[in-house]
Parts: C-alpha cells; sequence; structure tokens
C-alpha cells in the first residue's frame, strides 16, 4: 500500500481538469475540426483523397464503391466512424455544397432538399479532375508524411494543393471555443488575385479586391452590399448578407407571380417551401394564392402564386424579413497555421498560400534535380563504357562472378558502384550505334534539365514565375463564370464609382421586358440590312422603345396611369443581345395592375430653366419644369393626367426653340414651344395637333442646329429632310405632309432629328435591330417616299428609330444590302382609317 502511495502525484483537481481540457481542445482543433491554411482540408478530407489516390481511383479511371473508399480511409488513416468518413465524402460530392466538386460521384449523394445520400454500398465515386491538381506531385518529396494511428503506414501532413482550395471550396467547422466559416469563391478570380500578389507582394486590399470580388456561392444568389465582404477580408469575420434571386412575371390575367431561382448557399428548399406555406395558413402573409416546387433537373424553380390585389415588392420583402429567403453569412476566416488557430484577412491567406506553393516547387525541383543528377551519373557511366567496350567485354568475361566482375570495373575504368552495376545490367542491344545515339541524346536533354532546375533553385524570381504559370495553366482550364452576383447597396458606398462608364442602349417591350446592353454590340451595316437580334421575345409581346445613353444617365418612365418613376442606366439589369430582359416589376415598385408605357433619358447636368415636354397618342402636348422631377420617390411621382383612352408615346426636354410632333398617317406640325405654357406636373396640358380620324401621335421631335428630318415608316423605308420644308405654324393645326405613304412603304413609325455624322438604330416588333448611318440615307423633298433602310420581315414592322454615336464598321463583318427592285412583294397590317394603295393618297386628305 505505501508503493502505492509512493507513486501517486498530489494535484489540484482545477489544474488537472484544465490542462485535459486543452489538450482534448487542440486535439479536435487540429485534428478534427479546422482546415489547413495550405491545402483548405481537414484531415478526414485530406485522407480521403489520399485514400482515393492510392486506390487509382482518378477522374480517367472507372467509379467504384463507396464503401471500398471508406474502409480503406478506416482501416488504414481515420480512426472514427464510418459516417464520419462517408457523410464527408458525400459533401465533397454534391454541387450545392462545394463550388468545385473534388469527389465525382455516381448516384444519390443528397439534395438541396435536405434528402440524405443512398448507403454507401449503392453509390460509386472517384476523384474529380481538378482534385488531381490538389494531390497531384505528392510522389515527389513536396510535402511532409507522419504515421497513420497504429504507425503502420504513413500518411500526408498536407497535400500539395496546386490551386488555392481553401478560398475555392471554403470550410465550415466548429472546434471547442471557436469556428470557422470560410465562404467559398470563384477559381478565376482568386487565381487572378494570388497572381497579382505574387507580382506585387506589397498589394492592399483594395488592389485585391479587384481580382477577388467578393464570395461565390454554389448556389449563387446575390449578395446585398459590400461592406460585409470588405470587412471580412480585413479583419478576418464579416457579416455577408445573401438573398434569393427572384423574378416576377406578369400573367395574362393580370396576376402576378413570383419566380425563386436560387437560394442563399446552405439553405433548404423543401423546409423554406413548408416555412412560407406555414406563415400563409397561419394568416400572418396576406396575399399569396399558391406555391409549388417545379424544380427538376434543368434548374430550380419556386413559383409563389400571388393574389389579385397583392404587391409583390410587399410580399417579397416580408418574405426576405421572416424567411431563409435572405440570410446572413457569418465569414470567419479562421485556419490553422502551423498547427496553430489562426484568424487571417484575405492578404494573409493568400500570403500562406503562396509560401506553401514556394516549398512545394522547391522541393519538388529538388526532387526532380536529384533524379536526373542520378540517371545523368548513369548515363554518363554507360557513355564511358561504350567508348571502352572491348576492353571492358574482356574484363568481364574473365571475371570470375559478378562481383570481381564489378570491382575490376570501378578499380580499372574509375566506375562508381551504381555505374559499374548499370554496365553490367545492360543488354547487348544497347552496344549498337543507334543506341548509343540515344544514350547521347537523353544525356544532353538531361544536362538541359539540370541546369533548369539549378535555375530555379538559385533564382526567386524564376521560382515564382513558374507557380505563377502553373496557376495561370489551372485558371485558364478549371475558370468558370461567376454565380453569385454582387448588387451594390443604395447609402453603403457611392454607387456608381464602382460602375464601368459605357455607351449603352436601353430597349422596353410592349409586355414590360427592360434591358440594357453595351452600344458596341450592334456593328454599324449598310442601310437595307436585315439587322440582329437584339431582344428575344414571347410570341405575344414587340420591342417599344430603343435609348441610346450613357451608364450613367437617369432614365424616366412613364406609366399608362401618368406616374413617373427613375432609374439609373446601371441599375437596369444587362443582359444578352438576344435575351428578352427583365420584366419591369422586378425594377421598379408599380402599383397593381400598372404598366410603363414609355422611358426618357434625362441629362446629368443643371436642370435649370428646362422643361420636360410629353406628347400623348390623342395629340395632347403638356411642358413642366424639368426641376419638378429632381427628386422622384422611390415609389414615383404624378407626372401628366391621362384620358382613359391615351397614352404617353414620347418626352423629351426643352430649352426653347420649335417643336415637331409626327402621326401615324404621314403628317407633321411645326410651332414655337413657347405656344405651349407651362403646366404643373398634375394637369392634363393642352392640344398640340388636331388629328383626323384614325390618326394619332406617334413623335415628337424638338429642332436643334445643323439637323435634319428623318421619317422612317414601318415597312423600312425613310429620308431626309431640310426642316425649312416644314414651315412653321401655330400649335393645334392639322399639319402638313411630311412623307408619301403607300402600300410598298405602310405607315409612319419615327419621325425624328438626325445629324450626317450620326447612326440611326431602327428595331422591329421582332426585337431585329439594325444601325446604320444617318448621313448615307438619301436627302429628298418633304413629300418624297425614300429609300429602302431596312429589310424588315414579312408580317413584322419597324416599331422605334433612336440616334446613335457613330461607329466604325467592323473590318470584314458581314453585311446583308437590298435593292428595292429585288425586293419580294410586301403585305402591310391595315391600320384604323388607312386605306394606302400603291402611290395613292389616303382619304382623309394628306
Amino acid at each position: 500500500m505505501s508503493e502505492i502511495k509512493d507513486r501517486l502525484i498530489p494535484t489540484e483537481l482545477e489544474h488537472e481538469v484544465k490542462r485535459s481540457f486543452i489538450a482534448y481542445s487542440m486535439a479536435v482543433i487540429v485534428n478534427r475540426a479546422l482546415p489547413d491554411v495550405r491545402d483548405g482540408l481537414k484531415p478526414v478530407h485530406r485522407r480521403i483523397l489520399y485514400a482515393m489516390n492510392e486506390l487509382g481511383m482518378t477522374s480517367d479511371k472507372p467509379y467504384r464503391k463507396s464503401a471500398r473508399i471508406v474502409g480503406d480511409v478506416l482501416g488504414k488513416y481515420h480512426p472514427h466512424g464510418e459516417s464520419s468518413v462517408y457523410d464527408a465524402m458525400v459533401r465533397l460530392a454534391q454541387d450545392f455544397s462545394i463550388r468545385y466538386l473534388l469527389v465525382d460521384g455516381q448516384g444519390n449523394f443528397g439534395s438541396v432538399d435536405g434528402d440524405q445520400a443512398a448507403a454507401m454500398r449503392y453509390t460509386e465515386a472517384r476523384m474529380s479532375k481538378i482534385a488531381a491538381h490538389l494531390i497531384g506531385e505528392i510522389d515527389k518529396d513536396t510535402v511532409d508524411f507522419y504515421p497513420n494511428f497504429d504507425e503502420s503506414l504513413m500518411q500526408p501532413a498536407v497535400l500539395p494543393s496546386r490551386f488555392p482550395n481553401l478560398l475555392l471550396n471554403g470550410s465550415s467547422g466548429i472546434a471547442v471555443g471557436m469556428a470557422t466559416n470560410v465562404p467559398p469563391h470563384n477559381l478565376g478570380e482568386v487565381i487572378s488575385g494570388t497572381i497579382a500578389m505574387i507580382d506585387n507582394p506589397d498589394l492592399d486590399l483594395d488592389g485585391l479586391m479587384e481580382h477577388v470580388k467578393g464570395p461565390d456561392f454554389p448556389t449563387g444568389a446575390v449578395i446585398l452590399g459590400r461592406s460585409g465582404i470588405r470587412e471580412a477580408y480585413f479583419t478576418g469575420r464579416g457579416r455577408i448578407v445573401v438573398r434569393a434571386r427572384t423574378e416576377v412575371e406578369t400573367l395574362p390575367n393580370g396576376r402576378n407571380r413570383i419566380l425563386i431561382t436560387e437560394l442563399p448557399y446552405m439553405v433548404n428548399k423543401a423546409r423554406l417551401i413548408t416555412k412560407i406555406a406555414e406563415l400563409v395558413h397561419a394568416k400572418r402573409l396576406e396575399g399569396i394564392s399558391d406555391i409549388r416546387d417545379e424544380s427538376d433537373r434543368d434548374g430550380m424553380r419556386v413559383v409563389i402564386d400571388l393574389k389579385q390585389q397583392a404587391q409583390s415588392s410587399v410580399v417579397l420583402n416580408y418574405l426576405f424579413k421572416h424567411t431563409q429567403l435572405q440570410e446572413t453569412f457569418g465569414a470567419i476566416m479562421l485556419a490553422l497555421v502551423d498547427g496553430q488557430p489562426r484568424l487571417l484577412t484575405l492578404r494573409e491567406m493568400i500570403g500562406h498560400y503562396i509560401r506553401h506553393q514556394e516549398d512545394v516547387v522547391t522541393r519538388r525541383t529538388r526532387y526532380d534535380l536529384d533524379k536526373s543528377l542520378a540517371r545523368a551519373h548513369i548515363l554518363e557511366g554507360l557513355l564511358k563504357a561504350l567508348d571502352n567496350i572491348d576492353a571492358i567485354v574482356h574484363l568481364i568475361r574473365s571475371s570470375k562472378d559478378t562481383a570481381e566482375a564489378k570491382q575490376g570495373l570501378m578499380e580499372s575504368f574509375d566506375f562508381s558502384d551504381k555505374q559499374a552495376q548499370a554496365i553490367l545490367d545492360m543488354r547487348l542491344a544497347r552496344l549498337t550505334n543507334l543506341e548509343a545515339d540515344k544514350l547521347q541524346a537523353e544525356f544532353d536533354e538531361l544536362n538541359k534539365a539540370i541546369a533548369y532546375f539549378n535555375s530555379i533553385l538559385s533564382d526567386h524570381g524564376l521560382l515564382m514565375r513558374v507557380i505563377k504559370e502553373e496557376l495561370a495553366l489551372i485558371r485558364d482550364r478549371f475558370s468558370d463564370a461567376r454565380r453569385t452576383e454582387i448588387s451594390a447597396v443604395e447609402g453603403e458606398i457611392d454607387m456608381e464609382e464602382l460602375i464601368t462608364r459605357d455607351d449603352m442602349v436601353v430597349t422596353l417591350s410592349r409586355l414590360g421586358y427592360v434591358k440594357r446592353l453595351a452600344q458596341s454590340t450592334y456593328r454599324t451595316q449598310h442601310r437595307g440590312g436585315k439587322g440582329v437580334t437584339a431582344q428575344g421575345l414571347k410570341d405575344e409581346d414587340v420591342t417599344e422603345q430603343l435609348y441610346t445613353v450613357h451608364s450613367h444617365d437617369e432614365l424616366l418612365f412613364f406609366t399608362d396611369r401618368g406616374r413617373a418613376y427613375s432609374l439609373k442606366c446601371y441599375e437596369i439589369p444587362e443582359a444578352g443581345r438576344s435575351a428578352r430582359g427583365t420584366a419591369i416589376v422586378n425594377v421598379l415598385p408599380l402599383m397593381p395592375d400598372e404598366k410603363v408605357t414609355g422611358m426618357l433619358p434625362l441629362p446629368a447636368e443643371d436642370r435649370e430653366g428646362r422643361f420636360l415636354l410629353m406628347a400623348t397618342r390623342g395629340g395632347l402636348l403638356k411642358k413642366t419644369p424639368l426641376a419638378e422631377y429632381r427628386s422622384i420617390r422611390r415609389s414615383g411621382i404624378i407626372a401628366i393626367r391621362l384620358r382613359e383612352d391615351d397614352a404617353l408615346v414620347g418626352a423629351a426636354l426643352l430649352e426653347g426653340g420649335e417643336v415637331m410632333l409626327g402621326t401615324r398617317l404621314g403628317r407633321a406640325i411645326r410651332f414655337e414651344d413657347g405656344q405651349i405654357r407651362a403646366t404643373s406636373r398634375n394637369s392634363m396640358g393642352v392640344r398640340g395637333i388636331r388629328l383626323d380620324k384614325g390618326d394619332e401621335v406617334i413623335s415628337l421631335a424638338t429642332l436643334e442646329e445643323d439637323t435634319q428630318v428623318l421619317c422612317v415608316t414601318e415597312l423600312g423605308y425613310g429620308k431626309r429632310s431640310d426642316p425649312a420644308l416644314y414651315r412653321t405654324t401655330n400649335r393645334g393645326g392639322k399639319g402638313i405632309k411630311a412623307m408619301n405613304l403607300t402600300k410598298k412603304t405602310g405607315l409612319l413609325a419615327a419621325l425624328l432629328m438626325v445629324r450626317d455624322d450620326e447612326d440611326v438604330m431602327l428595331i422591329t416588333d421582332e426585337g431585329i435591330i439594325i444601325r446604320t448611318d444617318a448621313g448615307k440615307i438619301r436627302e429628298t423633298g418633304r413629300s418624297a417616299q425614300g429609300v429602302r433602310l431596312m429589310n424588315v420581315a414579312k408580317g413584322s414592322k419597324i416599331v422605334d428609330v433612336a440616334r446613335a454615336e457613330p461607329e466604325l464598321p467592323e473590318e470584314g463583318a458581314e453585311e446583308t444590302s437590298a435593292e428595292d427592285e429585288n425586293l419580294g412583294p410586301f403585305e402591310p397590317e391595315e391600320h384604323p382609317g388607312a386605306d394606302l394603295g400603291d402611290g395613292e393618297t389616303p382619304e382623309n386628305g394628306f
């Protein structure tokens, strides 16, 4: 008993608990919960990939059972339960959990609805293509190894990781007293940022964020604002608000519905739908009539049907506040650095990765150098042996055994032990002249490789250039488009500083689809060309308006209720040339059943002393001081009072001068703007032109110096005329003939002022645009028929014409032109009150 007491060491319970807890905590932190900053992997993920590599389960080999992989990992490297290994492997194969898949799975690996993966006996897997660059070259002594749990095998302490995996795929984990939550990023952006830091080690955060824009989640969605991103990158912690991507569609019956196509990262879709349904059933959320999940293999689509009077913006805001349609991603950039947990900034994280790559490439180069030197040493002996082959053969034949022959070679010809053994192992076929030449060529190549390896090891600049080149190759092969949009939040930063200044084209369709795209998208064509697609439309939709503006210009949108809304051009979603665009209800907070009927770009300069002139289809004009539109509420303001059967057709800015109105049946009136009295925003206006039955105003134009009147018809004919041919009259008259309209030309589509050095853009109701040089359009008299400007397809017609800055046509661009006599017959749609025969004058007398 006394011996036992002698071996007992008295200690305080508090001290022992503290010591044991710290040991347990560090074991959890280092061996289970936190990723290494160098390869971005936790031990279980690293062991899975290493075991798959050892099994030869690369991307070019057949799939193999997941159970085989899990068993190998458990038996060799990971002394834990099988579920911990299989669950970790499943995550590496889920395209909604990880940005760049490291495991290529076959079978049921779970879903965004929270469905569990099938049992491991049913699924199969192999490494993905990009995973080969994570573990590749591990056999070249690029990383350290340490014993497994029973010291029977060696396992890597870290992977070579030829791309910055921690930032690309992110990581999340809860340790003891700390947690990590690194968001995933875009491969192209992160590698570009890494190369930029290699080029400039003193690059600050602003310079780095020019390349690394922000997190790029595998599920897409929209990040609101950059302050949380910047905070996370600068301090290691930040709150990033992520919102689902939604769209509001208007149905033919006038009702709206909300489409959800992307969710915030790690949101369970099925649980979200259940939550929304619970809010509706509990009467906490009004306005929803139905919700259904229409998602399929082509993508996510959750449809929320709204009631007749429900406002989509109100419903969406409630959902953003009370459901997971809007989530906050709490970024914690915590990782292991030299085995210790550290909170890292973006610069530090990339810096540690660059130092890891320096070590990997240096060790690989040293390994390749040692192998090359060893092989060159053997080749040097073989070549020396070939030069003395007769004496060497005689020595070998006269030797009693191999040992004596080897000793004789080393003593007589000064060969090393390895050279002598290689000579003894050499086949007789290597004695031919051809084989001798091959040995010499191999020796020369090895000497070049040795010189190159030595230069890398001695020149740090060359070493970094090798790292950059290899990173660029991975970027070129695996980079893809960003999935997550970063949306600027008003008031957080100066949004305009983040927007590229460019000339844009904005189009608006009859069903209210709006979009913008760069003006350079449309090349100049000769008159008579067929044009290019400008807007992909539904069968029942047509393009109605087109403007060329600057990306920072403000646009006014007018509705059928006489209200005006304001947007910056860059706030309109950019879309491809053939895309339909975005429903305007997704951009403006319109009232139920309110429709946008027109838009107008406003000047950025001082608006004092200028007026906004509006023209309606029924011939009314309204002039209002532009200063009254200085501050437009988000919910819009009253712009004009309209009759039920009237609509806004045009708006223009006035600083004094003359005004012209053009009508559908080819008449025009010109008068001084002083004849139009200025009125308040809530007024109806005064008569501008007296219309005949069946006629309507289509264009409003203000006369400018050095301009001419351009008239364009629905079937693609146009002409330029001297403004002096249009005499000045009093407001309210019937006007004069502006163009000779026939069945061949169709009705008048637009009347506007143009300069010789400008381009004009014509758009049809099918969304086809042609851009042509205004100076090449024939100048004729006022009542002439004009020439063909655009080859309009049968059944289509021109709906709008806009002025654009001149652009040189692309060299070698394909252009289609057509002469009038080679065109087939045209059959224009009939217009109420207009019966146009070829060369006849309409009955209304113009």
